[in-house]
């Protein structure tokens, strides 16, 4: 096949995450680089559906490696999780010409993907969330900045935590997965990091800071997953009140929502985001769709998607022993 005449496009999908535009950039020059056109499709599946497209040059991608967010918007679509809604996608894709697509987002993002490939559109996947809950990939795009962005608003509310003798309790993303809290809470020294994978009691926190108060330490910092509020009886704010209730030590939540999807991607985020963007157009161009690119061991692969949706997670238990043990 004529490379002149191949057209790819690339859209993200589901929530966004710093480094989404590394992966656009190199997507796209990768493309242009070897001859082929590229079709930026906003607002992901929705997008594709509409038909909001726009043909991509070099200068489309300009400037945009250290921004957040994503240039090409992002967006869910419950259409695209029926069989009509896929058919449609694929009808677009044959109706404006699109050989092959980069689909960068989560797991949701990577069965559309796989459901279009499996109607004869190639499809090449990048995991682009927070939350670092990819089963297939040691990281996935974002999750280092927003560990960064977390470790950065909890060493402000350290400040007044100190100045005060007071415990912040932080609510970090993380419904499923509690990444974001133990990697931010070791960064941060806090003194419980609450995670849906591992059990936790109230007593166990408030003996924890019982003790460490005997040491004469009196602030604290909690770091909970937003996933396990069933565990604590409520949300941040109710235990904070029932920290300061049974221990005496003034308690404050914060909850840092949407800030955390934010900021400069970092430098290795944007090289990996670089280098998965630039084998996923290496796969296209030879027709090769259905593969997810991912981190592991240090090296970027491509696997079978479904194979990559198999995959279970495994939280690390070690490393959430190792925050235990130094946090007293």
């Amino acid at each position: 096949m004529d490379n002149r005449q191949k057209t790819i496009g690339v859209l993200t999908s589901g929530g966004d995450a710093p480094g989404m535009n590394a992966a656009v950039r190199a997507v796209v020059r990768s493309a242009l680089y070897k001859k082929m056109r590229v079709i930026g499709i906003r607002r992901g599946y929705s997008g594709l559906l509409a038909r909001d497209m726009v043909e991509m040059n070099l200068r489309s991608v300009c400037d945009i490696l250290h921004r957040g967010g994503t240039v090409l918007y992002t967006a869910r679509c419950p259409e695209f999780r029926d069989d009509a809604g896929v058919e449609r996608g694929r009808q677009v894709c044959e109706e404006i010409g699109i050989s092959g697509l980069v689909v960068i987002g989560g797991d949701g993002s990577f069965r559309g993907a796989r459901d279009l490939s499996l109607k004869g559109v190639p499809c090449i996947a990048l995991p682009g969330t927070i939350d670092n809950d990819i089963a297939s990939s040691d990281d996935t795009i974002g999750f280092a900045t927003a560990i960064n962005t977390v470790v950065d608003m909890v060493d402000k509310l350290r400040d007044t935590s100190q100045s005060h003798d007071r415990c912040s309790i932080v609510e970090v993303m993380g419904r499923h997965c509690g990444d974001i809290a133990l990697h931010a809470g070791i960064a941060c020294g806090a003194l419980a990091i609450l995670v849906p994978e591992m059990p936790f009691t109230i007593d166990g926190i408030i003996e924890k800071m019982q003790r460490t108060l005997n040491t004469g330490k009196k602030h604290f910092i909690i770091i909970v997953a937003e996933g396990v509020k069933d565990s604590i009886g409520g949300d941040v704010h109710q235990l904070a009140r029932t920290l300061e209730e049974r221990t005496g030590v003034e308690s404050r939540a914060t909850v840092l929502g949407h800030v955390q999807r934010g900021g400069v991607p970092t430098a290795r985020e944007r090289v990996m985001a670089s280098h998965m963007g630039y084998r996923a157009v290496e796969l296209l161009e030879q027709g090769i769709g259905n593969r997810v690119i991912v981190s592991r061991g240090g090296e970027i692969v491509d696997l079978d998607i479904l194979e990559a949706l198999n995959m279970k997670r495994k939280f690390d238990e070690q490393l959430y022993r190792i925050a235990d043990a130094i946090s007293i």
